[in-house]
């Protein structure tokens, strides 16, 4: 399910992020946009994706129904925008891609967002959803248990500026562990 070809044929269809947010209802389209509005990387986050060489694939499976997905998603394409040569975003619906959402449930469920990175040649880099630690933590302590958050629903902005850093520190994580390969690092020799 994992291997890079059928990767590279999933991330082949999926939307750009424009795209993925136009083909929602009004309503979701501006949800999605408001909390785009929201989102502000810092200097220092731009200065780390900016200093990417190597390309990192960041497929995503989402929902755009989804709260979760309003309000981290976003950040992904704030993140990417900093240096599209090295990060290519590409968002694919859960449903439609039962297959690929099934073969990675997390805690036993088709959670959203489940993000894979991808090297250059489409083999897997790493997995992260369907929250960040500090959004699974200020949702804790708000005991929102199992149900998902509406769109639109308020976020403090210091969750939003606490969670933009662990997806831009997962990011740089992903691209590091292809950026060391030595497989890599011999085709670039670098």
């Amino acid at each position: 399910m994992l291997d890079a070809a059928h990767l590279k044929s999933i991330f082949g269809t999926g939307f750009t992020y424009s795209d993925y947010v136009a083909s929602g209802t009004a309503d979701q389209q501006q949800s999605w946009r408001a909390f785009h509005q929201k989102v502000q990387l810092t200097g220092g986050q731009r200065d780390v994706m900016a200093g990417m060489t190597r390309r990192v694939n960041v497929l995503v499976i989402s929902g755009i129904w989804c709260g979760d997905c309003v309000q981290q998603v976003p950040m992904l394409d704030h993140i990417a925008g900093v240096n599209p040569q090295a990060l290519q975003l590409r968002l694919v619906d859960r449903d439609e891609q039962k297959v690929l959402s099934d073969a990675l449930r997390i805690c036993g469920g088709n959670r959203v967002p489940t993000v894979i990175f991808l090297n250059e040649d489409f083999e897997f880099l790493s997995l992260y959803g369907d929250k960040s630690l500090s959004r699974l933590r200020a949702q804790a302590q708000k005991a929102l248990g199992a149900a998902c958050m509406l769109p639109g629903a308020p976020v403090a902005s210091d969750e939003i500026a606490a969670t933009l850093q662990d997806w831009v520190n997962e990011v740089e994580r992903a691209h590091l562990i292809g950026r060391l390969s030595a497989k890599l690092r011999q085709r670039h020799g670098d």
